[in-house]
């Protein structure tokens, strides 16, 4: 992994809470950096190469869109932990996954839009190699917490 910059660590802490809505973002996102927009892109596309970004997008109020959310509980092999989230992250409806220790050690978001399509994905990673349980928990109850990890 490359070691941040100070420039790395403006765009970065920019990008969690700043990003224009506009034609052109990454432009105004470099007026504010005094930079110039290919840079911008330039840089954020070095840092999802090295592991810094998994993806780029918006919120959206997922329960006004029809979709349902749950959080998944999963206990992994171990050795089986990376290519396991690297799974859950190519389906569309894993907003986000994280190891943890205990028995269920690697736990996940999942939104879809109607239980059949869930049935189908928990399906899918319930039969990955490593994975040895599995615990769905519905979202009964939304509570919305803004992470932004501030990097100086």
């Amino acid at each position: 992994m490359c070691e941040l910059t100070t420039f790395d660590k403006s765009l970065l802490n920019l990008l969690q809470s700043e990003i224009p809505i506009c034609s052109r973002p990454f432009a105004a996102m470099a007026e504010k950096l005094h930079t110039d927009e290919q840079t911008v892109i330039n840089r954020l596309s070095e840092l999802k190469s090295a592991g810094y970004l998994r993806r780029i997008g918006t919120f959206f109020d997922s329960n006004q869109l029809g979709y349902k959310g749950a959080l998944i509980a999963l206990t992994v092999e171990p050795s089986k932990i990376p290519q396991v989230a690297e799974k859950i992250n190519g389906y569309n409806g894993a907003t986000h996954n994280y190891e943890r220790e205990g028995r269920y050690n690697l736990w996940f978001t999942l939104l879809t839009e109607n239980p059949a399509k869930e049935q189908n994905i928990l399906s899918e990673i319930g039969a990955l190699s490593g994975v040895e349980d599995m615990i769905c928990l519905k979202a009964n109850k939304k509570y919305k917490v803004n992470v932004q990890f501030k990097l100086q």
